[in-house]
């Protein structure tokens, strides 16, 4: 199959297609990333900096990947994944636009992969694919739709996370069909961006399980979610002071634990 994903320029996603693209070689790849999540605009001084936390993490791997040095992770640079599929992974920003539609159309895809994709996908584009295009959300559907599930769960108290796999069936965001779920008890001694990209394993082993039914022809088994979720948005100054004063984390060192 001709198969494209949409994915983020942030670790958790990087992380994502290095679990990935090794069990896709039977199938023709492209990769696009968008720039961002959400809207441009001041954040918090503490999502700052996991961004740049983030940030520093992929530039190590580019670092390491252009020197070819030896390296504690296991990660390669999307650079290096570009190599690996044959094509350069390149940033797609406007995939609404006719330019982009024209760009996503050239690839012919048969199904449309998203994870952390920071664009909402239009309608002309949820029409290309003959497979349709699903999603990968970070957080339990319904209850966890929006940004930051992990965050939000943490916050609350839950004693698991989880990921959800889902088609996207038009604009709205997070209440297409639900194809599977994975779920990751929480350790309130890690942080949370070590939760994130835990959930990637199970998450991506949902993708393969997914693509490898569609492409013997057999039919994907989903349900659809019901009309009332709850949406969340980035937090807030205060919603991330009472998250430290339970003694929770954005991020540490714990996170080489799951990139090496």
């Amino acid at each position: 199959m001709n198969i494209t994903l949409l994915a983020n320029h942030d670790i958790a996603s990087n992380l994502a297609l290095n679990l990935l693209l090794p069990k896709l070689k039977d199938h023709r790849i492209t990769v696009y990333l968008s720039s961002r999540v959400g809207k441009v605009g001041a954040k918090p001084q503490a999502l700052e900096a996991l961004q740049s936390f983030e940030q520093a993490l992929l530039h190590s791997l580019s670092e390491e990947s252009d020197s070819h040095a030896s390296t504690a992770s296991r990660l390669q640079s999307f650079s290096a994944l570009g190599k690996l599929i044959g094509r350069p992974i390149d940033t797609l920003n406007q995939i609404n636009s006719p330019a982009g539609q024209s760009i996503l159309a050239a690839g012919r895809p048969d199904l449309v992969v998203t994870i952390r994709y920071g664009v909402i996908l239009q309608q002309p584009v949820i029409a290309l694919p003959r497979h349709g295009v699903i999603n990968l959300h970070s957080g339990p559907l319904p209850d966890y739709r929006g940004v930051m599930a992990s965050f939000w769960g943490m916050l609350k108290g839950a004693s698991e996370l989880g990921t959800t796999l889902h088609y996207i069936d038009d604009s709205s965001i997070d209440t297409g069909r639900i194809i599977s779920t994975t779920r990751l008890p929480v350790d309130r001694q890690r942080s949370y961006l070590w939760h994130v990209l835990n959930l990637y394993a199970g998450g991506c082993e949902t993708i393969i399980k997914t693509i490898e039914l569609l492409h013997v022809g057999e039919p994907v088994k989903c349900q659809p979610q019901p009309p009332v979720g709850t949406y969340h948005t980035f937090p807030t100054d205060a919603d991330l002071g009472r998250f430290f004063k339970q003694g929770l984390k954005l991020f540490d060192s714990d996170v080489q634990s799951v990139l090496s």
